[in-house]
């Protein structure tokens, strides 16, 4: 084996562990969705109704931790070190799997959903990691193979909480993920190298870190705020899926929870196959700004399509074409982290982690307000799809500061061998 071949086995163990860890990740969110309700019932002795409005807490408290820790966990790394970060928080994760799997009571349930935001904070480490690892050129294609870590921990997760929920009781899968996330730990610890250099490291900064001062840090590069606001109104849309999918689904088609379940599998399958192949091939071909444009005006049509249907069919189809809106993700991601230095990436990351936790606060209590004013039984025009007519009107407004952002931003000027994949 050559030396060169020798110095790529550390990265190549690096980029897989880093797609394991954002994919167990992943999969401990999923595993909530069809076994929760019954975990809330279990712990306070309620019935279903009174279940959902515990769970619509618990998703906010997740929510503002995660706001709250995102910008923190992206300065920690660019002081300390990727890997430190991202193992400790792995660590902590399997713990709060633990957990939620033991919780005898709902303000146990509580201190778990804020463990779990604070957890998930890891993903702004781990795509500062992949800035780090990756050439500028091929940063959209590795951060659409997280993409694709996203969509297999989605397709892993609700199997894994319906299938040995069903068999083994509800509170078995966060067994499951507890091993799953210590595991991982281990090979992380074993594999995992430490790739922001010394010379790249800055002092921690609570003005950075905070919340506020992750949004004061886009006034340093005016030019990518509105790409942060256009992800911002797209991300609000698109928590139409985790917070309503489950109710319009059983509402719309009568569907039980094995199909829901089953749908769900298909939207992540869609998703790993579109960031974690076909990524590589559009955006070089195509360019990151048409993929970004394109993949938006896909995600509103499908929005449209998922409102409307009336056959389940329907939603399948619209699965398979509505999931080519994922190249607009890692296009965008490539733009931005090129556009600022080496030594803030782990910054940018934050700052567009505090961004996805502000949507992800707003998003589900908007969507589910909004399914519940257009399908109780005193609805004034009953349409049960009116989240994702909502969802389609955000992205469209998206498109507006999108346009704007590229007018500003100078096109990159590639090596010669490289015009014909960026261009």
């Amino acid at each position: 084996m050559t030396a060169r071949a020798t110095s790529r086995l550390p990265r190549r163990n690096a980029l897989l562990f880093i797609f394991i860890t954002v994919m167990i990740n992943m999969i401990g969110f999923g595993v909530l969705m069809p076994v929760m309700p019954k975990l809330i019932m279990d712990v306070t002795g309620e019935g279903l109704s009174a279940a959902a409005k515990w769970g619509g807490l618990l998703s906010l408290a997740y929510a503002l931790m995660q706001f709250v820790m995102m910008p923190v966990m992206g300065s920690l790394s660019d002081r300390f070190g990727r890997r430190p970060v991202l193992l400790g928080s792995l660590a902590a994760f399997s713990l709060d799997a633990l957990l939620l799997a033991v919780a005898p009571s709902l303000s146990v349930l509580f201190v778990a959903r804020i463990l779990a935001g604070t957890f998930s904070a890891t993903y702004s480490t781990a795509n500062a990691y992949i800035a780090d690892i990756t050439p500028p050129e091929k940063r959209a294609a590795n951060f659409g193979l997280m993409g694709a870590a996203f969509g297999l921990g989605f397709i892993i997760g609700p199997a894994l909480g319906g299938l040995i929920g069903e068999e083994y009781g509800h509170r078995a899968p966060f067994y499951a993920v507890a091993g799953l996330a210590f595991c991982n730990f281990l090979y992380g610890a074993l594999v995992l190298p430490e790739t922001n250099a010394v010379d790249n490291r800055r002092k921690f900064s609570w003005r950075r870190a905070n919340v506020f001062g992750s949004f004061r840090y886009f006034s340093q590069y005016p030019s990518i705020l509105p790409i942060a606001f256009a992800i911002f109104l797209f991300n609000i849309g698109h928590w139409a899926f985790p917070a309503v999918w489950a109710y319009f689904a059983e509402e719309r088609f009568a569907w039980t929870p094995r199909e829901i379940g089953f749908s769900l599998m298909a939207v992540g399958l869609a998703s790993a196959v579109v960031q974690g192949g076909l990524t590589r091939i559009i955006i070089p071909q195509i360019g990151e700004r048409s993929a970004a444009i394109g993949g938006f005006a896909i995600a509103i049509l499908a929005y449209v399509a998922y409102g409307l249907a009336t056959e389940g069919w329907m939603i399948y189809a619209t699965i398979a074409v509505g999931a080519l809106s994922g190249v607009s993700g890692p296009a965008l991601q490539g733009i931005m982290s090129r556009t600022v230095p080496a030594d803030a990436q782990g910054q940018l990351q934050g700052a567009m982690g505090a961004i996805t936790g502000v949507s992800m606060i707003i998003g589900p209590l908007l969507m589910t307000q909004i399914f519940s004013y257009f399908s109780g039984a005193g609805a004034v025009y009953y349409l049960p799809g009116a989240p994702f007519l909502v969802a389609a009107t955000l992205s469209s407004f998206a498109l507006l500061p999108l346009r704007a952002a590229f007018r500003r931003i100078k096109r990159p000027r590639p090596a010669a061998s490289a015009d014909a994949g960026l261009r």
